[in-house]
């Protein structure tokens, strides 16, 4: 991988504009940081070091939030638990947070003005709809599912490339839907269409003999109330990602993440992560993108602010416009009236205060302990797991920055088994739709922790981006581009290690 001083020489050079001067932001500018001393530094090299035998867990493996870890608790509400560090004034703002992301919000007019301003067009009526219990979405289990949290995006191609971002690959909204469908929409108003999925089935079959079957989904736009959709247009499925350790991934310092970016794979071992750099609504500088199924969003606060009003049409500090996606083709929903009452919440549907206590109870939400860690099969999984190289991708460990006035995620050794990067799944995943400097091959890597406790949490054991695997296996086979390797090497392994393997990615 590439040093991290060469790689950050690389960024000055892919990102001219921004280099000469102070408004060049890799420099976690969203966090209070206070510098590492050179000891700590020899020290956390040493804690990140590989495991030098796979007989024991390594020390501290069973809290894989550090000291913000939360005791895994036996139901659906595992994933909403608080910070175990956190100190005892913040737990109102923790619980007031809480209480804004359940908040289910309502069209204007209405006889309240306090949850006004929902659409006119939409997709969730509170955060908690898609995030039910703060876990994963999934698709429709049928024609009539109304428990879906997923979505389409849209996009056409052309558009402007980003100033000062090097190789962002530009695109733009569809004319007259944007850039997400809206099935649901308030009085008065047609929803934009309904999302379609098609399942084909497809059989693999493993060394040992056994047959899985994977399922491609195909996708596409039923009833279009706004008119065909643009003949170029670009589709891709979004489910609703669990919320669990968020504060935590932003606090990650952005050198050691890039520190395991190798763009060009100089080491050769095929694998060639890289950063998606994209531009930051908050602080108007490129930043790193950590959030998102593509690292699209590059703080915990902007990835809220995007949701409230691509998903909600309600209008925050960082999106101001009341009518969310709206598009000019859609001027009946552009001049609707809306939740904006001059002098109430700052003139906005989501003012300032609501967004903050969003965004620190999306911060806190506290991953589980480790379950059955030294388990003889979850250790020789563990050892499958390295020997495959999937912690090339899903690295385990990193500690978080020192930080002034976020002490639940300071100096935290965490345990995500991501790096955050961009990288080629191949093409049986590929959306074939670009999101900034990702291609329409590129996923992010997926933390996995919590993740073995999905069904718990979410009644469900849906993965990817799409939820188009059911089981973790189902998951692992539709890796392919820079995993394919690994993905071959579970295909051939003996049906013992490939349970251990299993029963591994069950104990995070």
């Amino acid at each position: 991988m590439l040093p991290r001083l060469a790689l950050a020489a690389a960024l000055m050079v892919a990102l001219p504009a921004m280099a000469q001067t102070p408004d060049f932001a890799l420099d976690d500018r969203h966090l209070a940081v206070i510098p590492r001393t050179k000891p700590e530094t020899g020290r956390i090299a040493r804690v990140l070091a590989p495991p030098a035998s796979f007989h024991a867990p390594e020390d501290f493996e069973a809290k894989p939030g550090g000291a913000a870890t939360t005791r895994a608790i036996a139901s659906a509400d595992a994933f909403s638990q608080s910070s175990e560090n956190m100190p005892f004034e913040r737990e109102m703002d923790f619980k007031l947070g809480n209480g804004l992301f359940r908040k289910t919000w309502v069209a204007s007019p209405a006889s309240t003005l306090a949850s006004d301003g929902l659409g006119p067009l939409y997709n969730a009526r509170a955060c908690q709809d898609c995030h039910v219990k703060d876990g994963r979405g999934h698709p429709p289990e049928g024609p009539e599912d109304g428990r879906v949290s997923m979505f389409l995006r849209l996009s056409i191609p052309g558009g402007d490339p980003v100033p000062g971002i090097e190789g962002w690959l530009a695109t733009q909204p569809e004319p007259s839907y944007g850039g997400q469908l809206q099935d649901l929409a308030a009085p008065g108003h047609a929803a934009e269409g309904r999302m379609a999925i098609t399942y084909t089935e497809q059989p693999v079959t493993l060394a040992d003999g056994r047959v899985v079957s994977l399922r491609k989904p195909a996708y596409s736009v039923e009833n279009p109330g706004y008119g065909p959709l643009h003949p170029e247009t670009q589709l891709s499925p979004r489910v609703a990602p669990q919320m669990l350790g968020l504060g935590l991934l932003e606090a990650i310092p952005a050198a050691d993440i890039l520190d395991h970016a190798d763009p060009d794979d100089a080491d050769g071992d095929g694998i060639s992560g890289r950063p998606n750099i994209v531009p930051s609504v908050e602080y108007g500088v490129p930043m790193l993108g950590r959030f998102g199924h593509k690292a699209g969003a590059p703080t915990v606060k902007e990835q809220s602010a995007g949701a409230f009003a691509g998903d909600m049409g309600l209008s925050t500090p960082l999106h101001p416009a009341p009518a969310g996606e709206c598009t000019t083709a859609q001027s009946v929903c552009r001049t609707a009236l809306h939740g904006q009452e001059p002098g109430i919440r700052d003139g906005l549907e989501v003012d300032g205060q609501s967004l903050d206590l969003v965004t620190f109870y999306s911060r806190n939400l506290a991953v589980p302990e480790r379950r059955n860690i030294a388990d003889p099969q979850v250790l020789r999984g563990k050892e499958i797991f390295h020997s495959l190289q999937c912690a090339a991708c899903h690295v385990p460990k990193f500690v978080t920055h020192r930080l002034k006035d976020q002490p639940e995620q300071s100096f935290q050794l965490i345990w995500p088994h991501t790096d955050l990067l961009l990288h080629d799944m191949g093409e049986g995943l590929a959306d074939h739709r670009p999101e900034g400097r990702a291609t329409g091959r590129e996923w992010r890597t997926a933390p996995l922790w919590g993740i073995g406790m999905t069904e718990q949490v979410s009644g469900h054991s849906y993965f990817l981006h799409d939820g188009r695997a059911r089981s973790l296996l189902e998951a692992i086979l539709w890796h392919g581009g820079e995993a394919q390797a690994a993905r071959d090497g579970v295909v051939a392994l003996p049906g013992e290690d490939r349970d251990a393997l299993i029963a591994y990615l069950e104990s995070l």
